[in-house]
């Protein structure tokens, strides 16, 4: 399989986005006090998944 760079900014979206729903979950779920922390840091993920898709076949 061939990976251009369409595809590896593809790729590098979904990879961040499941960060950073990865973080918010932990926040919410199991670590509580540390709620803000972790979801400003998964929604600093959400923006660079989101610049990575926007960025598809710009570059």
């Amino acid at each position: 399989m061939a990976m251009n760079k369409n595809t590896i900014f593809a790729w590098a979206s979904f990879l961040t986005f499941l960060v950073g729903t990865a973080l918010v979950l932990l926040g919410v779920l199991k670590y509580k006090e540390y709620a803000i922390g972790f979801s400003v840091t998964g929604i600093g993920f959400f923006f660079i998944s989101w610049v990575f898709n926007a960025l598809k076949g710009r570059i």
